[in-house]
């Protein structure tokens, strides 16, 4: 199953291009299921369908036509459910040592709650064999981000979580429990976090599979290109493969256009989409036209679609599916050394912060930060150097010689 997510900065058209693709995939006779993970709620108001979840259970899944869904991720009361047991042990051991009732109870909700509904609906739709192809309009650009990286983060709480809890299970007994004054976590809290741990990886697999890649939506615009900039670098350090550029709201030329404020547009219209491809070569970049009237409904979205240039997916069913070419970590030797090496475009070294913390790399630029568990062949190994080159950080190990000293 192909599972493509289309994110930008707000405004720049994400919604009207995630369902544009979808419609016109569904026409390809790919069947077809596009969501949103946006709050703003807006999917529904492009296609021209009422997508408003159902109460009973917190989503829509509405045919739009045939061989295309659509459907409108809320939070479903299950979901806070299934995490009740583990909140409730939570509670009873802050309340054991004092804290706020009311505090405690913010200390101990579900970390991205809503971006774990989001996450988990996305990991149903695709274990559910209905679609060939999944298309996700993600929030812009900030809560799209903190979405896709909530998987791996999450998980690696919960995976400190989980082992800490079975070893109080098997130290601790009542009176033992009871001497220290805490709560013993019951089966039911070990299996809960149990469970939110699988399905995270669950959802990491998906996210991370080949046949997943986010399409950047932009304007050719210095501000918007800036910061799809920032986000091409964000999702890099994550693990996510881009796959395409759509630069949304581009003016047709006009040859000996007489309209000054027309004529000036275009020329800083060229001068965004030059900086665009300079920017993301070597990633396709479709151009998609200003269109003479707002694209709602699945006719509209259709000729969006059919309009935009340079789309190498627009010529086949075949072309829409297949695969992005990975551009994931690494890791190679170089003699008796290894050098991993992460894409991490459009920066340079002094902008990137690296640590080595146990068997843990921890990687930030900016505001975003991720925690790579090392392979078991470098956790013997010292670091012995790093750069960004090519468009990737390189970090170089070699072993250990107090580890595996040399024969």
């Amino acid at each position: 199953m192909r599972v493509l997510l289309f994110t930008g900065k707000g405004g720049v058209g994400k919604t009207t291009t995630a369902a544009a693709t979808a419609v016109h995939a569904a026409r390809q006779g790919i069947k077809t299921l596009v969501m949103s993970t946006d709050a703003a709620h807006s999917l529904g108001d492009a296609l021209d369908v009422d997508l408003t979840p159902r109460e009973s259970s917190g989503e829509c899944l509405v045919e739009v036509e045939p061989g295309l869904a659509a459907l409108q991720v809320s939070a479903p009361h299950a979901m806070r459910r299934s995490w009740r047991s583990v909140q409730d042990y939570l509670l009873g051991v802050l309340a054991t040592v004092g804290v706020d009732a009311v505090v405690a109870e913010e200390l101990t909700s579900l970390p991205g709650a809503e971006e774990v509904v989001a996450l988990l609906e996305l990991r149903a739709q695709v274990e559910s064999g209905r679609f060939d192809l999944v298309v996700v309009d993600c929030a812009p650009t900030a809560e799209a981000l903190r979405l896709l990286a909530l998987p791996e983060a999450l998980s690696w709480h919960l995976e400190r979580l989980l082992p800490a809890q079975r070893g109080l299970l098997r130290s601790l007994r009542p009176a033992a429990a009871a001497a220290a004054g805490l709560p013993v976590p019951g089966a039911d809290v070990v299996g809960a976090v149990g469970r939110w741990l699988q399905h995270l990886r669950d959802v990491q697999d998906i996210l991370r599979a080949a046949t997943t890649s986010v399409r950047l939506v932009t304007t050719p615009e210095r501000v918007v290109i800036a910061e799809s900039r920032r986000t091409l670098t964000s999702l890099s350090l994550y693990g996510f493969t881009v796959d395409q550029v759509v630069v949304n709201r581009v003016f047709p030329q006009t040859a000996g256009d007489a309209d000054p404020w027309r004529a000036s547009w275009n020329r800083a219209q060229e001068r965004g989409l030059a900086e665009v491809r300079e920017s993301f070569e070597p990633l396709p970049v479709v151009v998609t036209p200003y269109l003479a009237e707002e694209p709602i409904g699945v006719d509209a979205l259709a000729d969006l679609a059919l309009a935009r240039q340079g789309d190498p997916g627009a010529a086949s069913a075949e072309s829409l599916l297949a695969p992005a070419a990975h551009r994931g970590m690494s890791l190679d030797r170089d003699g008796t050394a290894y050098v991993l090496r992460l894409p991490l475009p459009l920066v340079t070294a002094a902008e990137v912060d690296l640590k080595r913390r146990g068997d843990e790399l921890l990687v930030a630029v900016s505001d975003h930060r991720r925690v790579l568990s090392l392979p078991s062949v470098l956790r013997r190994c010292v670091v012995t150097g790093a750069g960004v080159r090519d468009g990737a950080l390189h970090v170089r190990f070699v072993p250990d010689e107090k580890v595996w000293p040399q024969q």
